[in-house]
């Protein structure tokens, strides 16, 4: 494998003041995201856009499209990558899959993306919440595609079942990082059980946390042995010093370059770039 160009590991001691050209992203402004906002408070609805940090809020939100986190705002795992709070969820609030619906007509919303935190201490990891929510969207508006970003069941596969089974378009699980690192970067997760979850879907994955070219080129083989159709692949950003700190930061080519190998090897699209996010660009993905 060529080597391309990279940001040096001590070049990212100061990761969250001192990011690459490549990394910035324009403050978000406009009617839309006004808009969006407004709904999104007014509905109190939760969005892994701002519960997650997404550097891509202002440019999905101006263009009037967001991805909803339903089941709360708490996570039951404390992945050390991720931006949402973790502890001890409040029960869930049967109402929210209505208002999700009624928020995504509002917003005139052509692909809705749905994702959610993880409810380890529910029986059924919200299933039912989750195919609610999928099947009161279809409803009120018949023509918006779904995409549904779904959390590891732990080999609940009923309960996986029931959230797959409201009528989406797209199923996705995010692998998140090669299998080396899935002990520091998702303790509560196991590699294999995530491969087991893909299905007629699309996954996500992050670089530098410290990977190898070769561990990027693996799970893309063991997605596509799994049937995974879309891969994104996208630049870990620290979102505080509590988390894991970046290992280095990916040239553009880099990336070019993954997009290039992983449709070579069977993906039919590759989003892969510093800013891409599993939600990015959802709607070409269908």
């Amino acid at each position: 494998m060529v080597e391309l160009p990279v940001v040096s590991k001590e070049s990212t001691e100061n990761t969250r003041t001192r990011k690459p050209d490549w990394l910035r992203v324009k403050l978000p402004i406009g009617p839309n995201y006004r808009k969006v906002r407004t709904l999104v408070d007014e509905y109190k609805l939760h969005t892994i856009c701002q519960s997650g940090n997404c550097p891509n809020m202002g440019e999905c939100w101006g263009a009037g499209t967001a991805t909803f986190m339903i089941l709360g705002n708490t996570c039951t795992r404390s992945c050390s990558f991720c931006a949402v709070k973790t502890g001890r969820p409040n029960e869930y609030d049967a109402d929210e899959p209505r208002r999700v619906a009624e928020a995504i007509v509002l917003m005139q919303v052509k692909h809705a993306v749905i994702t959610s935190v993880n409810r380890d201490e529910l029986a059924d990891r919200g299933a039912e919440i989750w195919h609610q929510t999928v099947r009161l969207v279809k409803e009120a508006s018949p023509s918006t595609t779904i995409e549904t970003l779904i959390p590891d069941t732990k080999a609940n596969w009923e309960a996986l079942e029931r959230m797959i089974s409201a009528g989406q378009e797209v199923v996705s699980h995010n692998m998140e990082t090669v299998e080396r690192l899935y002990r520091k970067v998702r303790p509560q997760a196991k590699y294999q059980r995530s491969l087991e979850q893909i299905q007629r879907t699309k996954s996500g994955i992050m670089v530098g946390l410290g990977e190898t070219q070769e561990e990027v080129l693996k799970i893309m083989d063991d997605l596509v042995a799994h049937n995974c159709d879309v891969l994104t692949i996208g630049q870990y950003l620290q979102p505080t010093q509590m988390h894991i700190a970046v290992a280095e930061f990916i040239h553009p080519d880099v990336f070019a370059m993954y997009k290039e190998v992983g449709l070579q090897k069977g993906f039919k699209f590759v989003e892969s770039g510093p800013l891409v996010r599993s939600s990015y660009h959802a709607e070409r993905h269908l």
